[in-house]
């Protein structure tokens, strides 16, 4: 007999909102959202495939399982499936964002569900509930407390990731509500991921989804057999939130609020540019500032108003984000998105490379960026952009972009989803007719077995 609902733990009710879904019940929006999401993610393994950061991750694994790592040859284990799959989905900054968060739910969840359903050969209605309940229950959990984790120094895709990454594989394997508890309060103590990768270009983000899915599989699966984890993981004296948040004292009704019948992750964006979240508004005004009519050397001076919670990713130390010290850093800069945007025209996979990195006339521009810290941006329930360009003529040159293209706003079709897999893959080197395959594949994967096997190479 259940005890009643006051007296459960958070991850108690979690877990029977989880059990409470029904593949068969989800509305047409909410499936399509999951096909949206395993389009995007597949198309953002393979263009990661051939990258330096993905060649030393594989390195570092065995080979020889039964899982697939898409665009990659050969088998894995199910935890490095989902731990390759994840770094290389979220590895060029390219994959869906939430933006009450921010978190990126789909190369968590998506990675992790996959590998659990090659490895225990789960049918793809197994595959549907894994993936709406994890990213439902991910954009969720960037609610309980907004702004805390980052502010704390922590990167909430891996620490709540991992939470939600377990929720969707216990999903997946149709865990009871003890088992599922195991598994949460288990990942709790595997949880991790600081966002230091700030300071130097460092690789680590890119890591930090693809650990988030590992954790996830490998938590569910003991969970499964029987490892005690504590009920409490989430709102305990020494839980997850106090532990990363600094603070218990959060709104974690709104993990199990309306749980199946409100959807946050209906609210999802999908990113245009291949960029940080916050730096999307700022492109979309530079190029509409291109466009003007006047060139860069005409620019005396940039000014940008942003919100006081972007400043320690996007703008501070200002030299070092005048001047990024690689290619990856360059996706961590607002002065050089501005810069490359308004330049290139673009904000594509080749606008971040170690050869724009470098280039005097980007670098020229990023130099004349400044902020200034508006106190009313709606930051984090709004991403927003702004730019100012003074000229040497004297004329002054305005935009500002309210919130994020290929958000609740202004949303990506499935047509663009599509479109941008197709880039993505032929990035990556796959075949016009593979890449037709895949998303034949896509469109009926929810209604037969899993099995990834043909994308592998």
């Amino acid at each position: 007999m259940n005890a009643p609902a006051a007296l459960l733990s958070v991850a108690e009710q979690l877990a029977d909102s989880i059990a409470a879904l029904s593949a068969d019940k989800f509305p047409a929006p909410v499936r399509a959202r999951a096909e949206d999401l395993l389009i995007d993610v597949a198309g953002l393994c393979v263009a990661a495939r051939s990258t330096d950061y993905m060649r030393a991750l594989i390195a570092g694994v065995d080979g020889g399982g039964t899982c697939s790592a898409l665009g990659h040859g050969g088998g894995f284990s199910a935890e490095d499936a989902a731990m390759i799959n994840g770094t290389a989905a979220h590895g060029e900054d390219f994959d869906d964002t939430f933006e009450g968060g921010p978190v990126h739910s789909g190369a968590v969840i998506v990675p992790a569900v996959l590998a659990a359903c090659e490895r225990f050969g789960r049918h793809g209605r197994s595959a549907l509930i894994g993936i709406v309940a994890g990213v439902e229950a991910l954009c969720r959990s960037s609610m309980v407390i907004p702004k805390a984790i980052h502010k704390a120094g922590f990167h909430p895709t891996s620490v709540l990731g991992a939470m939600a990454a377990t929720l969707a594989v216990s999903a997946t394997l149709g865990l009871n509500r003890k088992q599922t508890v195991d598994a949460l309060g288990t990942a709790g103590s595997m949880a991790g991921g600081i966002i230091e990768y700030l300071a130097e270009g460092a690789w680590t983000k890119r890591l930090h989804a693809g650990w988030a899915a590992r954790i996830g599989l490998h938590a569910a699966r003991i969970g499964q057999q029987g490892f005690l984890g504590p009920r409490t993981v989430f709102e305990g004296t020494h839980g997850l939130f106090n532990g990363f948040a600094r603070s218990a004292d959060g709104d974690y009704a709104a993990l199990t609020r309306d749980f199946g019948r409100e959807w946050q992750m209906l609210n999802l964006t999908f990113k245009p540019y291949a960029t940080g979240t916050m730096n999307q508004p700022y492109i979309d005004c530079a190029l509409r500032l291109a466009r003007k009519g006047f060139a860069a050397d005409d620019v005396t001076e940039v000014l940008c108003e942003t919100a006081e919670g972007y400043v320690h990713r996007l703008w501070e130390p200002l030299a070092s984000k005048h001047k990024p010290a690689n290619a990856y850093a360059t996706k961590f800069s607002a002065p050089f998105n501005v810069a490359v945007a308004f330049i290139t025209g673009g904000a594509g996979l080749d606008a971040f490379s170690e050869k724009t990195a470098r280039d005097p006339r980007i670098l020229a521009l990023a130099a004349k960026v400044r902020y200034v810290v508006d106190p009313n941006n709606p930051y984090p329930k709004a991403y927003t952009g702004h730019i100012k360009m003074t000229l040497k003529d004297g004329r002054v040159f305005e935009e500002r972009q309210p919130h994020i293209r290929g958000g609740v706003h202004e949303p990506l079709s499935r047509e663009d989803l599509e479109r941008k897999f197709l880039s993505n893959v032929a990035c990556g080197g796959w075949s016009e007719q593979r890449a037709a395959q895949f998303l034949k594949f896509a469109a009926s994967a929810f209604n037969s077995r899993i099995d990834l096997a043909s994308f592998r190479g």
